[in-house]
């Protein structure tokens, strides 16, 4: 395998006037035109650098100065939200919407609330978006939005108050061929519903706009279970490249929401044993393995209660609970990182690799930070990143656009299938391209060139818009 460091060698061989490559000097761009926004300094810097060798190929993205054109955001909007809570009081947050690529499709990403939201935030995660639904073969642009708003501790009635004043304004910017958001953090099927329910209200229509909509009005089978199942199969997908399956290994899982308790049911029907479960406040260590009964009760926990996984260790025998720590010195063979940003630092991946870890597939956006990856690849374990390994959630949505469009439902056996196969395509399409620029095994490199090329391309055919 060949890290991303050593991916940008040969580009960096053909410096420009001022003794910088193509790359160096659009990463400088970047960096003094986008000050203070960490998080998408570095989704742009892991981008850019992994990208090196099909920058070096084709020096049609130079010509078309690609790279500045496709990290600079087609459209950002800021909003104010304002809300009354069950007080009385007015409350008023602020809303996002990172319109950042439409060259292969509508805008499509999450809405995130949640208190650490910001614009870096949001650029970095749409920006990530562009080439992830790239790689899902559907005809998806990238984008993000949310607001700073929390959810937590709040009533019914407040959340509703709330996403009826967000909509109120994100109405006029979005629509099913324009712009379709979903869920993200802190928003799921009750926020949801309350955000299509006022689009629908204000606009007099009755259409695709957002996925992640409950069965009964439009929504798809399998897209709450899609972006776990998504990154166990990608998993599936690269051991099967060393002869190996899921089959008997230990598993980490972090997070506790959607994405690791759908993570933890298909480890479990693939044969493989999950041990693991985090929140913010810490993380339950079970060896007996998290299995169907355990799973079911922190889904109510988690979904119905709103509760904190410390009372998993209440609930179940010889489980330990863990506070304020991560699951990543748990010895295990596959770690599924299914939390946040950042959350696997450089001492934590070598910690998982020293444990016996050879497969880290990220079912987060970005989970392991830059220091974490360089152990990935240098210890040549199986790395999926997340833009390949949890794409499979958006392209359920995209799924579910597609079955919205022809007024029907899909069985869940068909969309499984069809979520299956496009997995599978994804890991084909990372692998291969990674093997065709020299850098096989490497899916941070081959993820990353085949999303570009096909945004890139798509962008030079539609000229300078």
């Amino acid at each position: 395998m060949t890290t991303a460091t050593e991916a940008l060698q040969s580009a960096r061989a053909s410096k420009g006037a001022n003794g910088m490559s193509y790359i160096e000097q659009a990463l400088q761009s970047v960096v003094q035109r986008n000050p203070n926004e960490p998080e998408f300094l570095q989704a742009v810097k892991e981008v850019l650098e992994s990208i090196a060798p099909a920058i070096e190929r084709h020096r049609k993205y130079q010509d078309q100065r690609i790279l500045e054109r496709i990290t600079e955001p087609e459209r950002m909007l800021m909003f104010r939200v304002p809300w009354t809570d069950d007080q009385g009081n007015i409350r008023v947050n602020r809303g996002f919407r990172v319109e950042f690529n439409s060259a292969i499709g509508p805008y499509k990403g999450g809405l995130r609330f949640h208190p650490s939201v910001n614009l870096s935030i949001l650029k970095f995660l749409g920006f990530e978006q562009v080439f992830k639904n790239s790689l899902t073969t559907l005809s998806m642009g990238g984008g993000k939005g949310g607001s700073d708003f929390d959810p937590k501790g709040k009533s019914d009635a407040e959340v509703m108050r709330f996403c009826q004043s967000f909509m109120t304004e994100l109405q006029r910017h979005i629509g099913a061929a324009t712009d379709v958001p979903a869920g993200d953090i802190g928003v799921g099927g009750r926020e949801i519903g309350f955000l299509f329910g006022q689009y629908k209200r204000l606009r007099n229509e009755f259409t695709g706009v957002l996925t992640g909509k409950a069965l009964n009005w439009g929504g798809s089978l399998i897209r709450p279970e899609a972006t776990g199942y998504g990154a166990v199969y990608f998993a599936e997908e690269m051991l099967a490249t060393r002869g190996d399956s899921m089959k008997g290994k230990i598993c980490t899982v972090s997070g506790s929401g959607n994405v690791a308790q759908y993570t933890v049911e298909k480890i479990n029907q693939l044969g493989g044993k999950a041990v693991s479960l985090s929140d913010s406040n810490g993380t339950i260590y079970d060896p007996n393995g998290i299995d169907a009964e355990k799973l079911a009760f922190v889904m109510e926990l988690k979904n119905i209660r709103r509760g904190r996984i410390s009372e998993y260790a209440k609930q179940f025998k010889g489980v330990e609970y863990r506070e304020n720590a991560n699951p990543w010195n748990i010895p295990c063979q596959c770690a599924f990182p299914s939390a946040t940003q950042n959350e696997v630092s450089g001492a934590d991946a070598r910690t998982l690799i020293k444990n016996g870890c050879i497969l880290v597939s990220e079912g987060a956006n970005m989970p392991s930070d830059p220091q974490a990856i360089d152990v990935y690849l240098e210890n040549k374990i199986l790395y999926g990143p997340g833009k390949a390994a949890n794409a499979g959630g958006v392209a359920c949505s995209g799924l579910e656009m597609a079955q919205n469009s022809q007024f029907m439902y899909w069985t869940r056996e068909e969309v499984d299938a069809k979520l299956h196969n496009i997995m599978r395509t994804i890991h084909a399409n990372a692998f291969n391209t990674a093997k065709e620029y020299g850098c096989e095994g490497n899916y941070v490199v081959g993820a990353n060139i085949a999303g570009f090329v096909k945004v890139a391309d798509a962008m030079i055919d539609q000229g300078l818009v």
